[in-house]
């Protein structure tokens, strides 16, 4: 007598990731070009900064939740002097580890104004400003630059009220920069 026993046994199954993702991360640039008296370009050279967390927080506070409201932003230099490190904690009023230029260059003919800011229209998650020019008066050596919402420089103490957006070194290290150069900086900021 033979026997035969047969089995058969199949299993399918369908995964699928019902959740989806997106990470959004916001990321700053500073592309700076130092022009001499001569008109003809002395350096280059770029930033990718920090973007501090008193800046992200108004960030998404105007965005998110604002309503009319107007923004106005202004950048400032900021100074070799006494230099240690940027910190996701930094605001306008309180820096510890760096100083801005409060002398030394102008914008427009001010020498108390941080220079006003333009924009180009948003495209392909960015914003870029249009360039921002500083008329350098006098010698000294610039580390990196700011960018805030408060146009007055605190010449006395080095800070003052108003939003830290952003600030950073360039990435040669710091430049030196003579009375008649100008410094022609432009601003990008990806999410």
């Amino acid at each position: 007598m033979e026997t035969l026993n047969t089995s058969a046994a199949s299993r399918a199954g369908i995964a699928r990731n019902h959740a989806s993702s997106e990470i959004i991360q916001v990321n700053g640039r500073y592309d700076v070009v130092c022009v001499g008296a001569d008109g003809k370009i002395k350096w280059q050279d770029d930033i990718k900064n920090l973007v501090v967390t008193v800046g992200k927080n108004d960030l998404l506070d105007k965005y998110l939740a604002g309503s009319a409201y107007t923004a106005a932003w202004y950048m400032g230099l900021v100074d070799n002097t006494s230099f240690s490190a940027y910190a996701a904690g930094d605001t306008l009023a309180s820096h510890a580890g760096w100083l801005e230029i409060v002398t030394g260059y102008n914008f427009s003919g001010s020498s108390t104004n941080r220079a006003t800011v333009a924009w180009n229209a948003a495209s392909a998650g960015s914003k870029a400003s249009t360039a921002t020019a500083f008329t350098i008066t006098g010698s000294n050596t610039v580390l990196g630059c700011l960018l805030t919402t408060t146009q007055a420089r605190n010449t006395t103490s080095n800070g003052g009220a108003g939003i830290l957006l952003s600030a950073g070194s360039f990435s040669g290290g710091s430049r030196a920069v003579v009375n008649g150069d100008t410094l022609n900086v432009t601003y990008t900021l990806t999410v």
